[in-house]
């Protein structure tokens, strides 16, 4: 019966790994279509190609990105629009969510639920991005906060709950 063990483990974990690419693989292939939209399909744009580069060194599959470019291209494709949200979270900070939505109707309540659920709630645009400035297309914090081990936990697990949402791209933090 040892074999029957050690299969179970190894189908765990690999379930979990498996998981944890479904997630990236679909915030990439929502990613890839937005801009395979903007551009008209041109796979040689600057922004498209930069998140196809991206997406192939998350070892995303070639026919994976390829479909995503095919389907931005498709006139029926619902528009897929960038939407920020902003927020206060443990011990003061900052964050900053960034989604890519086909539907903000639905795309909102989600994440009020999750940090109603966690005990925060959202704050109108403006109120936590002036700790932050754009760079690259990044958020980078300009003013940094420290936080408690136990502040930090808590931090950890509202980012963790965030990006495992759908269309949650990106969380940006200003703790240290």
């Amino acid at each position: 019966m040892s074999g029957h063990n050690k299969w179970s483990k190894i189908k765990n974990k690999k379930g979990a790994e498996d998981a944890k690419k479904s997630r990236v693989f679909s915030k990439y292939s929502k990613l890839i279509t937005a801009e395979s939209k903007k551009a008209g399909g041109n796979v040689s744009s600057p922004s498209l190609a930069a998140v196809i580069e991206t997406a192939k060194k998350e070892n995303m599959p070639k026919d994976t990105i390829e479909r995503a470019v095919k389907k931005g291209m498709d006139p029926g494709t619902a528009n897929i629009e960038a939407v920020m949200y902003e927020t206060y979270g443990p011990g003061g900070v900052a964050i900053i969510i960034e989604a890519l939505t086909d539907n903000k109707n639905r795309t909102a309540p989600e994440i009020r639920h999750l940090l109603t659920k966690n005990g925060y709630e959202l704050a109108q645009p403006g109120a936590a991005s002036w700790a932050f400035k754009k760079e690259n297309g990044k958020w980078v914090a300009q003013t940094l906060i420290s936080l408690s081990d136990a502040d930090l936990e808590l931090l950890s697990k509202l980012v963790e709950e965030l990006e495992d949402t759908e269309d949650v791209q990106e969380v940006f933090t200003n703790a240290e």
